[in-house]
């Protein structure tokens, strides 16, 4: 097994299939961190192909939520005593050459928290669906009012945390509510709030040309998981 060093790339699979293979072919042979790959009760045989690769694993007997695995994948990043964590989808849409892009600003001490963006120059998004780009914009709109953060795509999944953050006791994330897409934002609050350095780089979103199945959010509840954390916490209905 790898050993432990200062990054650590986590990425969340559940029945990827043909995809998650693809992506693995991608990730060079030669790199300065680590994998680890949380399977969230995949059924379709992508644990048993995950087994056979020198990767750190975590599974789940049923699918559960990202937001549960992003809370493993962090509580294994620092008992292992890493630095950095990536957060990184295993549908084939972001790039394992382009991780560099988000733990520099962290290992140059520039930045706490990194944000992916396909907005900006340099970052792109092709066969992104138009429901999605509206979307993706409403929803960067809305948070930017929220918090004052003047980012350009607050929903790119693609993001890398520097894991002392979490040192901070106003994280608390072994919340029940968490587990689907709120831990991101719930993640993101805080840190906005705690005035921690937050920066964006450019990163490719490469959507399939047939623009079906390219996401696993349901409309609507989907949505309303990455918002209810604003309300929430806002409100100071939850911590």
């Amino acid at each position: 097994m790898p050993a432990a060093g200062d990054i650590l790339v986590a990425l969340f699979s559940f029945n990827e299939g043909v995809k998650l293979k693809r992506l693995f072919q991608r990730f060079p042979e030669e790199r300065d961190y680590d994998i680890l790959v949380v399977d969230d009760g995949s059924t379709d045989g992508s644990y048993e192909f995950l087994k056979s690769l020198e990767v750190h694993l975590i599974r789940h007997d049923r699918n559960i939520g990202i937001g549960r695995g992003i809370k493993e994948a962090i509580a294994f990043a620092r008992r292992q005593n890493y630095r950095i964590i990536v957060i990184m989808a295993a549908n084939g849409k972001m790039q394992p050459d382009e991780i560099e892009r988000l733990t520099n600003p962290i290992m140059n001490d520039r930045a706490d928290y990194v944000q992916g963006s396909r907005y900006l120059e340099g970052g792109r998004s092709p066969h992104l669906p138009l429901f999605r780009k509206i979307m993706i914009r409403i929803m960067t709109a809305g948070i930017n009012f929220l918090s004052g953060f003047r980012g350009t795509d607050v929903t790119c999944g693609f993001r890398a945390y520097r894991l002392s953050l979490f040192d901070d006791p106003r994280f608390n994330l072994d919340q029940d509510w968490l587990d689907k897409y709120e831990m991101e934002f719930y993640i993101h609050y805080h840190v906005l709030k705690g005035d921690y350095r937050i920066t964006e780089v450019p990163v490719s979103m490469i959507y399939p040309e047939t623009r079906k199945n390219y996401s696993k959010i349901k409309p609507f509840v989907g949505w309303w998981s990455m918002i209810r954390p604003w309300i929430y916490l806002i409100l100071r209905l939850r911590k």
